[in-house]
């Protein structure tokens, strides 16, 4: 299992297009992906548990993988948030 801290850089938070790319991102992997803000987890690769973790600028968000392809999810993930979802 890898865990990784991931930071949301883009100013207008995970609203539903930056969700849309996570759970798209996910899917693309066979390893189970959790999301954890808080005390509240979410499937990777559900749209509406993404959207449902209210995750604004800057908040600091746990990405759990654990599977076969873990290492490459959690690098896809990360370039991702680095990337701030393309809309900066």
């Amino acid at each position: 299992m890898i865990e990784k801290i991931l930071i949301v850089k883009n100013r207008a938070g995970i609203h539903a297009r930056p969700a849309a790319l996570i759970a798209q991102t996910a899917n693309k992997y066979a390893c189970e992906i959790i999301i954890t803000r808080d005390d509240t987890s979410v499937n990777a690769k559900s749209i509406m548990g993404i959207i449902t973790m209210a995750a604004g600028y800057n908040t600091s968000l746990i990405v759990k993988a654990n599977g076969t392809d873990e290492q490459e999810a959690v690098q896809a993930l990360e370039a991702l948030f680095d990337s701030k979802f393309a809309e900066e």
